[in-house]
């Protein structure tokens, strides 16, 4: 099928949820009382994209299996190397986290905070987690999977861990084939970004530093910040060509990963920051970073899947 053919047809593929991004006071609340937590996998997944429940004290949102086109068109302003479109098809849905991994939850789970805190990333339990390595950014998702089967609200069959660098863009952009989740142009008033908006879009505030997560619009399965506010890491490792076809997944192919001009091979981040102006937020954007490194502006989310 041609990629327009492709893009017509996506339609029928995906099933859109509901929009909006309020948070419950706190991203770090328990399951309410009458929201039973499930104990079997079949009663787990959702049913439509942007279904919502909570696990482990993580607000998750629904990403409908389906199939998308990953990377961006020829004449996307902005685009980069390295984001030739290919066919995706995830075979499985999963959940994500509605918000960036805060620093209220990585208290919680692991203690104490990965890294320095700074003028641009403040303290503060709702504000992301930043200065975080990969390796810590996996561990959380390991404790936090050990703590949910415990509380009896994870199935055994599930696991948290960082998304696929494809589980990313797809639930990104859900449903979308736009530049961005909220069409072509982007504005610091739908992402907290500094600098010059996205191919036109209205000029905003510019912040220089990190917001509350959940500050700004979500996109249409309810995922809040994918475009702006903290780089996040994928499992993926760095490879040019973006991976196709079914399932994707690179998180251990080093061996073939692309080298840096200096040969070190890196890790993948995703959405853009607080410190970039708006083209990097861009659904398609894709960037190389080494894994034991740390940046205030780098974070994360997780996503909760199946095997």
């Amino acid at each position: 099928m041609s990629p327009a053919g492709f893009v017509r047809s996506l339609g029928l593929l995906l099933m859109l949820g509901p929009t909006g991004c309020q948070r419950d006071g706190s991203t770090n609340v328990p399951p309410a009382r009458d929201d039973p937590p499930p104990t079997r996998a079949g009663s787990f997944a959702g049913t439509k994209g942007g279904d919502e429940r909570v696990v482990a004290g993580i607000r998750l949102c629904w990403c409908p299996a389906g199939r998308f086109l990953m990377g961006s068109p020829p004449d996307e302003p902005e685009r980069r190397l390295g984001e030739d479109q290919v066919e995706v098809i995830l075979t499985k849905g999963f959940w994500m986290s509605k918000y960036e991994a805060t620093q209220g939850q990585w208290k919680r789970v692991i203690g104490k905070l990965p890294g320095e805190l700074t003028a641009e990333l403040p303290e503060g339990d709702d504000y992301p987690v930043g200065n975080v390595n990969f390796a810590e950014a996996e561990a959380f998702c390991q404790k936090l999977t050990v703590l949910g089967q415990e509380a009896g609200d994870l199935p055994s069959e599930w696991a948290f861990r960082l998304p696929t660098e494809a589980q990313w863009e797809y639930a990104c952009r859900a449903g979308t084939t736009t530049a961005t989740a909220f069409g072509d142009k982007l504005s610091s008033h739908q992402a907290n970004f500094k600098g010059k908006p996205y191919n036109g879009a209205e000029q905003g505030p510019s912040l220089k530093r990190a917001v509350p997560v959940g500050s700004y619009p979500a996109n249409p399965w309810g995922l809040c910040d994918m475009h702006g506010n903290a780089f996040e890491w994928c499992r993926d490792w760095y490879h040019l060509k973006l991976p196709g076809g079914p399932d994707p997944d690179l998180h251990r192919a080093r061996n073939s990963a692309s080298k840096s001009e200096h040969g070190d091979v890196s890790r993948v981040r995703r959405g853009g920051c607080w410190a970039d102006e708006g083209w990097p937020c861009r659904s398609a954007f894709r960037l190389r970073f080494e894994p034991e490194r740390r940046y205030d502006h780098i974070g994360f989310r997780v996503v909760a899947v199946s095997p």
